[in-house]
């Protein structure tokens, strides 16, 4: 079966070289200075979708902690923090994935002209953006309490092996999930400078949730990971796509909603999860594996979904006043 890929050339306006994932609105395509499009396209910033799902389990965990210490809000300095972190950690691992990753890529139709696999960016000068991107992110980290720092650093390890699973593994999104979910431990750490069973919950929970959105994400590549060697969950569960996604989808919800019990959230927080289990059946039932357009939309909505959590999480904190 063959998936048809956005049509780039429908939209006269939008740059050659863009990207097929990249929205059509975006900033880097229309206003930045050409000569910087390059680098700011390879460490995704006409992307943010990516760095918002790193950001959101950091700010769950964030909201969660304040509802179970009893304070009227996040602290605000640790969500500026974690925002821009989460915007450098994951411009630094699109540039570490895109280094490692760049035969492969000319390969994939979505991904061939990304700056490294197209030539646009040499593999020194991304290797200095990593460097840079790394100093922002560590410079962020040691701003939290030393449990925080170390637990931080433990993160390392799913960042480093994640490019190479989809040559070994059928599960790359699993990795993605525990790389992509650990701020469900630092938010909360950084608020209490310990852990318990609500953050390992919430850690849980953002890991099955990635597994599902990254799922529906891979089925724009069905066809070409098949041509070029990639291993996928959508290539593994085949027809069965739709029902694993829900499944991974159930499982984050009982580990939320098992989080929420022992914290005692409140009514407003109870009814945010109601609507986030609402949103992520819609996804469910949308999923189309001949569909990549409607597989990327889905990917992208789950942006509101996370905001759902944490408006909710942190509204309940704020009525406890």
């Amino acid at each position: 079966m063959t998936h048809p890929q956005p049509d780039l050339s429908a939209d006269p306006a939008l740059p050659k070289d863009s990207l097929p994932d990249a929205a059509p609105s975006n900033w880097v395509d229309h206003w930045a200075p050409e000569a910087w499009r390059p680098l700011l396209r390879l460490v995704r910033i006409d992307r943010p979708i990516g760095w918002w799902l790193l950001l959101l389990p950091c700010w769950w965990s964030s909201a969660l902690a304040a509802v179970a210490t009893g304070q009227p809000f996040p602290d605000p300095v640790h969500l500026v923090l974690f925002l821009v972190g989460a915007i450098a950690m994951r411009g630094a691992g699109c540039v570490y994935n895109d280094i490692i990753d760049r035969d492969l890529d000319r390969q994939v139709t979505r991904t061939r002209n990304r700056p490294l696999a197209s030539g646009a960016v040499s593999v020194k000068a991304a290797l200095v953006l990593l460097a840079g991107l790394l100093g922002i992110g560590v410079m962020v980290l040691l701003s939290f309490n030393g449990f925080s720092v170390v637990l931080g650093l433990c993160s390392v390890g799913p960042i480093l092996i994640y490019p190479f699973m989809k040559r070994i593994t059928s599960w790359p999104q699993a990795v993605l999930g525990l790389a992509f979910a650990w701020g469900g431990l630092i938010g909360w750490s950084a608020s209490t400078g310990s852990l318990s069973l609500a953050p390992c919950l919430v850690y849980l929970a953002a890991i099955f949730w990635t597994i599902g959105y990254d799922t529906i994400y891979a089925i724009q590549d069905f066809d070409d990971d098949s041509v070029a060697g990639i291993r996928s969950t959508p290539r593994l569960f085949g027809t069965w796509t739709q029902i694993m996604v829900g499944l991974f989808f159930v499982l984050a919800l009982l580990m939320l909603a098992w989080a929420y019990a022992i914290t005692g959230t409140g009514l407003i927080a109870r009814a945010g999860l109601v609507a986030f289990a609402l949103h992520l059946g819609w996804q469910v039932l949308k999923i189309d594996l001949k569909n990549p357009v409607v597989a990327l939309r889905l990917f992208r909505s789950n942006r509101d979904a996370g905001l759902i959590l944490f408006l909710t999480l942190s509204g309940d904190a704020l009525l406890r006043l």
